[in-house]
């Protein structure tokens, strides 16, 4: 286990663990820098590999003196019939190994709570990723508060959470069908298919029922959201929960910097940088097109094929990331050889990882089309910039609610149903729906402008949040004052939860 940072003793201690998934550990990460800058000692646990693809990050806290200190703990792949390196969920070579991941990050409990005991000022408050349950057990052995992270939207978190409790889940027998969502002060109708809530598939019961009982037993609730984009949800699920919640988003303000946000996520980005904002500077403002989806999605060779052909056909210039390039057969390397060559100058293809922040934020972006992952989207609200929602799994369906329906700053490209109802051969999205999406969103139609100036208000309110005087900055100072007034007194009702690894489906 290695120490980057050796902090000085700070009133206040604070243990980060977060699920070891690109986009847990990213606003977790900007969290810790939050509540250090208020005077919180803060130990972030990460393991080796992790910690190699922030080690930018971990740099610079280290360079200012920031009281952080990151702590790997050994990573059990072997002991859980995983690949060697496979520390990240994304790194997972297949689905079939997902339960073994759950598995080694349990086997990471012993080894945490040791570690905690030996750190000396003595941890006084834990804040764990949700899905992160066995550190209840932890927390319980330490006589520490504990709090649960949600990286996710409320509007996700709280359909999720209501429809849990009523056992609306257990009801409804098509996933398809709408239901009201109760506990709302007007009528919201979701489909399962689009709220799935916590590991609701086979094999997982024994898991979900772990992470919703930990949330429940929790002390509090940590959100990477703020009250002026969600007040409907924010206020409805405070009311449900019976517990404290505090809003601190959007988490991916924290750093302004330049050479911060182009590290973002990733110590190296996949394109030049000097290229990439030079392509940048040429540009028209507002006239670029951003195109990137989810690190954890692989979009369907025919489906590359469709995203190129709208594009071309809009005519419109636009940055293309898209990921595991290598992973494709030589007939896409080819295309996409061929496609880069006939688009020239109008467009940038990125092939990897992007600094995703860094492009948002340049003056000439002016649309984004989306998986609707909640860190993008809440990056997209943060710089004002209109989106194209393209929702894959899980939360994003709402996410591209919220974005579309409540905010009005967005236009959906027409998929309906998670990737996991497509046919084997199905391509959900047709170069025409691309072109026709791209043509209104950064058209010069009233609809279109009306858009854009309703995102950059919803950009002044993020981060006016965020500042001092802000409702996210106000919720992290009560926050830090909840977990002054809490040290050193019992955890309230945190009980022993028991994780048993699971036994794989036959």
């Amino acid at each position: 286990m290695t120490k980057f940072n050796t902090a000085a003793a700070a009133p206040l201690h604070v243990v980060i663990v977060p699920l070891l998934a690109q986009g847990h550990m990213i606003p977790m990460i900007d969290m810790a820098q939050l509540l250090a800058e208020r005077g919180v000692l803060v130990t972030f646990i990460t393991t080796a590999v992790n910690a190699s693809r922030i080690m930018p990050i971990i740099d610079r806290v280290h360079q200012s003196h920031l009281p952080i200190n990151f702590i790997e703990l050994p990573f059990p792949a072997a002991e859980a019939g995983l690949p060697e390196g496979c520390e990240n969920w994304d790194l997972l070579p297949s689905k079939e190994l997902y339960k073994n991941f759950f598995d080694a990050l349990f086997l990471l409990r012993n080894p945490l709570e040791q570690h905690l005991k030996d750190l000396n000022p003595r941890p006084t408050c834990m804040i764990n990723d949700m899905f992160n349950a066995w550190t209840a057990d932890v927390a319980k052995a330490l006589n520490i508060r504990r709090l649960v992270f949600h990286g996710t939207s409320c509007i996700y978190v709280f359909c999720c959470y209501i429809l849990q409790k009523h056992n609306i889940y257990e009801k409804v027998t098509d996933d398809a069908e709408e239901v009201i969502v109760p506990d709302l002060p007007t009528t919201v109708r979701v489909s399962i298919m689009h709220a799935p809530g916590w590991l609701n598939v086979p094999g997982f019961k024994q898991l979900r029922d772990e992470v919703l009982h930990a949330e429940e037993t929790a002390d509090g609730v940590v959100m990477n959201t703020l009250d002026e984009i969600e007040p409907m949800f924010v206020e409805a699920y405070k009311k449900v929960v019976g517990k404290d919640v505090w809003t601190v988003g959007p988490l991916c303000l924290y750093d302004k910097d330049f050479s911060s946000r182009i590290v973002r996520g990733n110590k190296l980005a996949a394109v030049d940088q000097d290229r990439m904002l030079s392509w940048l500077d040429s540009m028209e403002e507002r006239s670029v097109l951003y195109v990137s989806f989810s690190t954890l999605g692989k979009m369907k060779v025919g489906q590359i094929f469709e995203i190129g052909a709208g594009l071309e056909a809009s005519g419109v210039p636009f940055i293309w990331v898209i990921r595991g390039v290598e992973k494709y057969s030589l007939e896409v390397v080819k295309w996409l050889e061929g496609f880069e060559e006939r688009m020239g100058l109008r467009s940038l293809v990125i092939k990897g990882w992007a600094p995703q922040a860094v492009i948002l934020s340049h003056k000439v972006v002016g649309g984004f089309i989306t998986h609707c992952g909640w860190n993008s989207t809440l990056e997209a609200v943060s710089a004002g910039v209109p989106m194209i929602t393209w929702p894959h799994f899980a939360d994003q369906f709402l996410n591209e609610r919220m974005v579309v329906e409540y905010l009005r700053i967005g236009i959906d490209i027409g998929v309906k149903k998670p990737a996991l109802y497509w046919g084997e051969d199905e391509i959900p999205v047709m170069r025409d729906d691309v072109e026709r999406a791209v043509r209104s969103l950064m058209g010069d139609g009233e609809e279109a402008e009306e858009r854009r100036v309703r995102a950059r208000e919803l950009k002044e309110k993020a981060m006016k949040a965020m500042e001092e005087g802000g409702s996210s900055y106000e919720n992290i100072t009560s926050l830090v004052d909840y977990m002054h007034q809490t040290a050193g007194t019992l955890q309230g009702c945190a009980g022993n939860l028991l994780y048993h690894k699971m036994e794989l489906p036959v």
